[in-house]
C-alpha cells in the first residue's frame, strides 16, 4: 500500500508511522512543522510539511503521494492534553475544515480508502445532549464526512473511534505521572465515571488492521476491555510509580476547581471492542488499564 498520512508527527502519528513503515508499505507522513521533517525522515517515511487548512497545499501534497490509503490524525491539541475549552478550538477547526480539504484531496487523488482517527468520548455520545459543545459537533462532523463520503460511492470511509490514549509515549501520561508524584492528583469521592481508554500501542495497530481489513462505511470502537474511572486510572498510575497515596476529596471540590476533570467524573461511555476484535481480528495487547500502565513501574521513585 501507499500511504499518506495526516497528522503524522502527532501523539499517535509517530508510532503509526513507524508501524507502517516497519510493515513494508509506502508512505508519505504529513506535518505542519518543518522541524518534525527530520524525524519522520529517520522513521523512513517521505515527509510532506503542509497546512491541512491550506485546501490547494494540501490537494498538491496528497496527488503527489499518489495515495491508496489516507489516514486522517489531524489534531492540534497542547502536550499535556486540553484542560480548557479553548484549547481545542484548533482542533475543531481542523476536524471541520481540515477533513473537508482531506476528503476532496483523497478523492481527487483516486485513494481507495480513508481512515479517521475520531475521539471516542465526544463521537460515542449519540444519546447524549452535546448541543452548544463545540467539540463535539467538529468530531461529529468529521465522522459524518467520512461516511457520507463512502455512501455517495466516493470513497471507502472507516471511522476508528480511539479511547483516552495512554502508555509511556504519550505525553498528557507523562503529565498526569508528574501531578500524582507531586501528589497533584486527587481520588474524587463517588467517581463512577466509565471512561474508554486505549493504550497508544494497541490503537496503532488496530489501525494498521484496519487499513484493509476493515468494512467500507464501518465505525469501530477502538478501546480497551473494560473501561476505567478517572479515580481508577490515579489510582493506577500511583501504584505503578511509587508515588504518594493520592488524597481523597468531594466531588465539589474538582467541580470547583478543575471542571474539565469533574466532567470525567461523570460521563458514562463503556463501549464495547467486539467489532474490532471480530472484522478486524485484533486483540489488544493491554487488555485493561492496569497491564497498559504497568510499564510505569520502572518509573517508580
Amino acid at each position: 500500500m501507499n500511504i499518506f498520512v495526516a497528522g503524522g508527527s502527532g501523539t499517535i502519528g509517530v508510532p503509526l508511522v513507524r508501524a507502517l513503515v516497519a510493515a513494508g508499505h509506502g508512505v508519505t507522513a504529513m506535518t505542519r512543522s518543518k522541524d518534525k521533517e527530520r524525524p519522520l525522515r529517520a522513521l523512513g517515511a517521505t515527509v510532506t510539511v503542509v497546512d491541512a487548512l491550506d485546501r490547494d497545499a494540501l490537494a498538491r501534497a496528497v496527488a503527489d503521494a499518489h495515495p491508496t490509503h489516507v489516514i486522517h490524525q489531524l489534531t492540534a491539541l497542547p502536550q499535556a492534553g486540553a484542560s480548557r475549552p479553548s484549547d481545542l478550538e484548533a482542533t475543531n477547526r481542523l476536524r471541520i475544515e481540515g477533513t473537508r480539504n482531506l476528503l476532496e484531496a483523497a478523492i481527487h487523488a483516486r485513494a481507495q480508502r480513508i481512515l479517521v482517527g475520531s475521539f471516542a468520548m465526544l463521537s460515542a455520545r449519540d444519546g447524549g445532549d452535546t448541543s452548544g459543545d463545540p467539540a463535539a459537533d467538529a468530531v461529529r462532523s468529521m465522522d459524518t464526512q467520512v461516511l457520507d463520503a463512502n455512501a455517495r460511492g466516493a470513497i471507502e470511509g472507516i471511522v476508528l473511534r480511539y479511547g483516552l490514549f495512554y502508555g509511556l509515549s504519550v505525553p498528557s501520561m507523562l503529565s498526569l505521572v508528574h501531578m500524582a508524584r507531586r501528589r497533584h492528583l486527587p481520588v474524587i469521592l463517588g467517581d463512577d465515571g466509565q471512561l474508554p481508554v486505549i493504550n497508544l500501542d494497541d490503537a496503532v495497530s488496530a489501525t494498521v488492521l484496519a487499513l484493509d481489513r476493515a468494512m467500507p462505511g464501518a465505525v469501530y470502537d477502538i478501546v480497551d476491555d473494560r473501561p476505567v474511572s478517572f479515580s481508577e486510572m490515579v489510582e493506577t498510575i500511583a501504584e505503578y510509580t511509587g508515588s504518594p497515596t493520592p488524597r481523597r476529596v468531594p466531588a465539589w471540590i474538582p467541580r470547583l476547581v478543575a471542571p474539565n476533570m469533574s466532567r470525567l467524573m461523570t460521563m458514562q461511555v463503556p463501549l464495547s471492542n467486539a467489532k474490532a476484535k471480530s472484522e478486524l481480528g485484533w486483540q489488544p495487547t493491554y487488555p485493561t488499564i492496569r497491564e497498559g500502565l504497568a510499564p510505569l513501574a520502572h518509573l517508580a521513585a
